[in-house]
């Protein structure tokens, strides 16, 4: 039985869909994921918005209402059955998020215990076999095997097994089962 962290943003909730909706919404733009590959927000958008682009995350309704990302909830749930899942965000990045994050986990992942939801900032400290991660960083400290999860910011990150999607998550974790 393997112990599993996964990341919350970009890994099992699109908040770079909700960034782009408040941005556009904001300055009248239209920038979608593929203007974000490559870079953050924050490097996408003329400088004078910048500042504003960044500071859109900071409302603690941001991360209440964020989309789910195709098939995480049932990968999850099956890999469950045999692993051990926590839930591992920086939430520390965003103060005002803990409310909306663990009540946005509690709604969508409810086969998941509230005691394996972990809101830290430095995921080096996390005992796990796998982290799930869209941010390679995450990986520099974590003692066991990262995985980084496809996203347009990370389209250039050389050095980690990719996994492009939750049914590769699935594929990825039968095949290391096999291999037992």
């Amino acid at each position: 039985m393997a112990r599993i962290a996964v990341d919350m943003d970009e890994v099992l909730a699109d908040a770079l869909g909700e960034h782009l909706s408040r941005y556009n919404n904001l300055f009248g733009a239209n920038l979608s994921r593929e203007d974000m590959i490559g870079r953050a927000l924050r490097h996408a958008v003329p400088l004078e918005h910048a500042h504003h682009a960044e500071a859109l995350v900071h409302n603690e309704d941001f991360f209440a209402d964020l989309a789910i990302f195709p098939h995480a909830q049932e990968v999850l749930s099956r890999l469950s059955e045999n692993h051990e899942i926590y839930i591992a965000t920086a939430a520390m990045e965003v103060p005002l998020s803990f409310r909306s994050k663990y009540d946005w986990l509690l709604r969508h992942f409810p086969f998941i215990s509230p005691m394996n939801f972990v809101f830290c900032g430095d995921k080096g400290i996390i005992d796990a076999d796998y982290l799930i991660d869209d941010n390679a960083r995450h990986f520099s400290r974590f003692k066991g095997t990262g995985l980084l999860f496809d996203a347009p910011h990370n389209q250039h990150v050389r050095g980690f097994k990719r996994v492009h999607n939750w049914l590769e998550v699935e594929e990825f974790f039968v095949r290391e089962a096999a291999l037992v």
